[in-house]
């Protein structure tokens, strides 16, 4: 999800610039797939106007970003937000977290009233958070408005993963690759799937895994990925 304002929609290239906080403008593509709304009314693709606040949810394709739904808002809106942190200053309380959609970093400020809480699959979540936690590599999901000087200002931030942290996984293979050494695993907890990697030749029991297995991984956060140290099927 983008947060910003559409500041041009050009209907025969089937593209809108978004005016994206704490980063450039984006360019976003669209067609007769994407859905619009206007305060949360479905309407259509041809009232697809500029507007001040705006939410788009996205989705990649190669180098290109794709409009699948528009919510186009009379109030201000609030955005999401999810990567990993660059850098955290407690003083300046200025947080960098790494652009997926562009090559320019996102930039947003932390106040006193944001709320920072561990929402990463367990045992992460056990144990309490603070902006300690904000340190390079965590992976974190952010809510966010903008203050009356256009900057990002985080009202709400999830700590997904520190680097070092050990989680455990339970639940079944939606894909395999054991020539790459990668599973994804759909975990029963949350309904989320994850990417974990792993060592076929540290890992026996791996070489006997097949889609749809039900497993159980313990794997560390090593800040880019999922590394799995234990694994038993279930």
């Amino acid at each position: 999800m983008l947060g910003g304002e559409i500041r041009k929609v050009d209907p025969v290239r089937d593209e809108l610039i978004l005016g994206v906080f704490g980063q450039r403008p984006v360019k976003i593509l669209f067609d007769e797939r994407t859905q619009v709304y206007l305060d949360g009314k479905a309407i259509p693709l041809g009232k697809l106007s500029p507007t001040h606040h705006a939410s788009i949810q996205t989705v990649l394709d190669g180098t290109d970003v794709y409009a699948l739904s528009i919510h186009m808002l009379s109030q201000l809106p609030v955005g999401e937000y999810q990567g990993q942190v660059i850098s955290y200053n407690p003083v300046t309380r200025e947080l960098i977290v790494s652009a997926a959609l562009s090559r320019q970093p996102f930039k947003l400020f932390v106040t006193p009233d944001t709320r920072v809480s561990r929402e990463g699959p367990s045992p992460l979540s056990s144990t309490p958070s603070g902006d300690s936690d904000l340190v390079k590599g965590a992976l974190i999901s952010i809510e966010f408005t903008s203050d009356r000087k256009g900057r990002g200002v985080a009202s709400q931030i999830a700590i997904l993963a520190t680097p070092g942290s050990e989680f455990a996984f339970s639940g079944s293979l939606s894909a395999l690759d054991l020539h790459s050494g990668l599973m994804v695993l759909v975990d029963l907890r949350d309904n989320k799937s994850y990417q974990i990697y792993f060592d076929p030749t540290q890992l026996p029991a791996s070489r006997n895994l097949h889609e749809g297995d039900n497993v159980s991984v313990t794997a560390k956060y090593d800040g880019t990925r999922y590394v799995a140290s234990a694994l038993t099927v279930d």
